[in-house]
């Protein structure tokens, strides 16, 4: 059985740095947009189904990319908790310590030079005593002092873990906010496009996601694990796209991906802007299969390159998975895995 991989190249870190900002592009994604004229004609209605579509598409990948920000903020939330678990640990330690030197204090235990010095029976009992007293006493102002320390760390981990917490609670508020929006505007979309007759809807998707063709059956194969990617994500044709879904019978696009590469063993991020961020970067002319190929400015879409010119992909709503060219319009790169 083949071990898993992870490519996660910058992706914490860059999770982590971005942090707000993806969060506040997916709210500029999803701010209402000037009203416009109801479209007069069917081509006016094909052509704002289009726009509309792309627009859906891009909201998505960044709405997947304000998710794996969220991911990093709760797990770096997770870790500061455990710090400050940590520190605390570190805190109780001393706490039976400093008990008993309370103790011994309230109880009158500890003698004063003035009382070493009456109850000294000679010069040397004196010293021996005198030397005992001051080698507590240093002996309780160095725990003291150790104590202080500890006392600080554990407060500014726990202080650090709190507004971790919060920060990742309030972009996940945020998030959830979002995506409520979103899906307000895919519900829309949706029922605008089954108002569309079948041509006007084939017209609107073939647009969009290019023109479905048939992959040969002796389509060659590389090795390993792009061919196993592939073998996988061509399983899926026909399976309908939905916003997030990651199979087994519906995607979004960088669900498919992220699935046919989890077949081969390899740990793809949920969105085709961290995953175009992944393996050596190749143009067009260089494309070999199993190849991710990217589209558009930012990046939000991703395929499957799998030779001949085709790619696999889930492009939009109402578009199921399907083989079509991998030269459409938005083409930016590949990226080769490993």
């Amino acid at each position: 059985m083949q071990s898993t991989r992870t490519t996660t190249g910058h992706r914490s870190r860059a999770a982590v740095s971005l942090g707000g900002v993806l969060v506040a592009i997916s709210a500029g994604m999803l701010a209402p947009s000037p009203a416009a004229a109801a479209p007069g004609t069917a081509e006016q209605a094909q052509t704002l189904m289009r726009e509309t579509a792309q627009q859906l598409t891009v909201i998505d990948e960044h709405l997947h990319e304000a998710e794996l920000v969220v991911a990093a903020q709760q797990q770096a939330a997770a870790e500061a908790a455990a710090a400050a678990a940590a520190a605390q640990a570190v805190l109780d330690v001393y706490a039976p310590q400093i008990a008993a030197i309370a103790q011994s204090s309230f109880t009158g235990e500890s003698q004063s030079g003035v009382a070493a010095f009456l109850t000294s029976e000679s010069a040397a009992d004196l010293v021996q005593q005198m030397t005992t007293l001051d080698m507590i006493a240093t002996h309780t102002n160095d725990l003291i002092a150790e104590v202080e320390v500890a006392q600080t760390a554990a407060e500014q981990a726990q202080a650090a873990a709190d507004q971790a917490a919060a920060t990742a609670q309030a972009s996940l508020d945020q998030l959830a906010g979002q995506q409520a929006e979103a899906q307000a505007k895919v519900d829309q979309y949706e029922a605008d496009f089954a108002r569309l007759t079948a041509a006007e809807q084939t017209a609107v998707t073939t647009a969009v996601a290019g023109r479905t063709i048939q992959a040969p059956r002796d389509l060659p194969m590389p090795p390993g694990a792009a061919g196993d990617a592939i073998t996988t994500a061509l399983a899926q044709v026909g399976d309908r796209y939905e916003y997030a879904a990651t199979g087994p019978d519906a995607f979004d696009c960088s669900g498919l991906t992220m699935y046919a590469y989890a077949a081969a063993g390899i740990s793809l991020p949920h969105s085709s802007r961290a995953q175009s961020q992944l393996g050596t970067q190749v143009s067009r002319a260089e494309l070999q299969a199993g190849d991710l190929v990217f589209f558009y400015s930012p990046i939000s879409h991703v395929g499957l390159y799998i030779g001949n010119g085709m790619m696999v992909h889930a492009r939009t709503y109402g578009s199921p998975v399907a083989v079509t060219s991998v030269d459409q319009s938005g083409f930016r790169f590949g990226v080769r895995l490993g």
